[in-house]
């Protein structure tokens, strides 16, 4: 089960960064934001819904002396976050004559909350305050933690902004700027004009579609990039230099950033050479378990019906992204039962929502378990995987995958590269298409203009 700092980080994470924390209590402004709000969104969130985990039922103590109009005063339970029914019927078709919820003073004179009413006896279920996070469910968690994210969010502010789009519209403006041949100058206002069309906003966790994500990372990236360029190539003018002096981008940002960090071994280490490539289209959590199922399989074919069960660790943090969760393509359990039916992942395959309720991949699932690995966490942002299969045999196989196929130290080949572009292009593009615009792309020095690639790009 996740724990309060799993918690913590995931929500953390939801807000666009990579920082973690060891413990609530440590101090940090992350652990800061996080123990200011924690109890709150715990309660808050308790009471927004009727959880299984939560509801108790409960016999209501008499109370004595209850007001002239009321026969009976009943003492609410000390854990009760919210009640749900009195005797059965939900407050809401209660007559307005059967009770009233009011305070009252105990014999020490402290305030308490009291049920006051005209029968007897009177029993309640009611939501109750669970702070245990061992009694919370998988989809509690999960949103605990987004509501968490965007609590904290607001109190840390600058420094647990969305680094996504600052990345990709940078990049993308830099390319722009090359393509349309800016000067030094130019360059200087074009990321000016760059910076003022960064966003920070991790809310599209919150789209479970992901289409407000794709939208984020790429196309308004790439349109925000190229809208620099344009506007300082038309004559445009603006500020020297965005990334010092009053109100620049890293004092909106993050005050504690290291500016040094823009010239680090500049013209030595090219970012561009260690971008990532999600070799598998499912959440990044699930990238390393993949990859260590299809290394078990090179090291012994084996089919789905001849798997008894399978245990997946990962980082704790990683573990309550991907447990269960409602899409498929990042539900770690869905997603290893179709690879192990399918003996492979595709787009189409991850994606295909009928697959979550068929019983077949259902049967599958439900030898798939995933456990939480404090070792692991401790790793991070290596995102690490062991995943052990055992055979009916018998057998017992067991990979555990550090580099994840498509980062830096374990980089794809040309031909895996190809293979995830002609998944994805291809059903939209069709197949003799796709290979030509591959094909156009690996001899892109060659290209004119980037007009040519106009017709490559446009669905026959």
């Amino acid at each position: 089960m996740a724990s309060i700092t799993d918690i913590c980080n995931a929500a953390i994470s939801h807000c666009g960064t990579r920082s973690k924390i060891s413990s609530i209590g440590e101090g940090s402004a992350e652990a800061n934001a996080c123990q200011t709000h924690f109890a709150l969104a715990r309660d808050g969130l308790l009471r927004a819904f009727d959880w299984n985990f939560a509801r108790l039922t409960a016999n209501l103590a008499t109370l004595q002396a209850p007001p002239a109009r009321w026969a009976y005063k009943y003492a609410q339970p000390v854990d009760c976050l919210r009640l749900r029914r009195l005797n059965d019927t939900p407050l809401l078709l209660l007559p307005e004559t059967f009770c009233e919820l009011a305070a009252d003073k105990d014999s020490s004179d402290s305030f308490i909350n009291v049920i006051l009413a005209n029968a007897s006896p009177v029993s309640a279920i009611y939501t109750a305050q669970v702070t245990d996070p061992n009694r919370w469910d998988p989809g509690f968690v999960d949103a605990l933690s987004y509501d968490l994210a965007m609590r904290a969010m607001r109190t840390v502010g600058p420094g647990m902004k969305e680094t996504h789009n600052l990345v990709a519209t940078m990049g993308a403006s830099a390319a722009a700027g090359c393509i349309a041949g800016l000067n030094a100058q130019q360059m200087r206002w074009m990321l000016g004009y760059t910076a003022q069309q960064s966003s920070g906003i991790g809310a599209w966790n919150r789209d479970t579609e992901h289409i407000q994500k794709a939208f984020l990372f790429g196309g308004m990236t790439a349109r925000s990039g190229v809208t620099s360029a344009l506007l300082v190539q038309a004559g445009w003018t603006g500020v020297d230099d965005i990334f010092s002096g009053r109100d620049n981008f890293f004092l909106a940002y993050n005050a504690k950033a290291d500016p040094l960090g823009l010239i680090d071994k500049l013209g030595e280490r090219y970012e561009v050479t260690r971008t990532n490539i999600k070799k598998w289209p499912v959440g990044s959590p699930i990238q390393a378990v993949l990859d260590a199922l299809e290394n078990l399989r090179a090291q012994k074919s084996f089919t789905a019906a001849q798997v008894k069960d399978v245990t997946v660790r990962l980082a704790t943090n990683e573990a309550a992204i991907v447990n269960n969760r409602e899409i498929p393509d990042i539900c770690l359990q869905h997603v290893m039962a179709v690879a192990l039916l399918d003996e492979t992942i595709t787009f189409a395959s991850v994606h295909d929502n009928a697959r979550l309720t068929d019983p077949g991949t259902l049967r599958a699932r439900a030898i798939v378990r995933l456990v939480p690995d404090e070792e692991l966490h401790n790793l991070m942002p290596l995102r690490a995987a062991i995943v052990d299969v055992t055979l009916v045999d018998g057998t017992h196989l067991s990979r555990r995958v550090d580099d994840v196929r498509g980062t830096p130290n374990n980089p794809m080949t040309r031909a895996e590269v190809v293979a995830k572009a002609s998944d994805l292009i291809a059903p939209i593009l069709g197949p003799a298409k796709c290979a030509s615009l591959i094909e156009r792309i690996f001899q892109l020095d060659g290209v004119r203009g980037i007009r040519e690639l106009r017709p490559l790009l446009q669905r026959a």
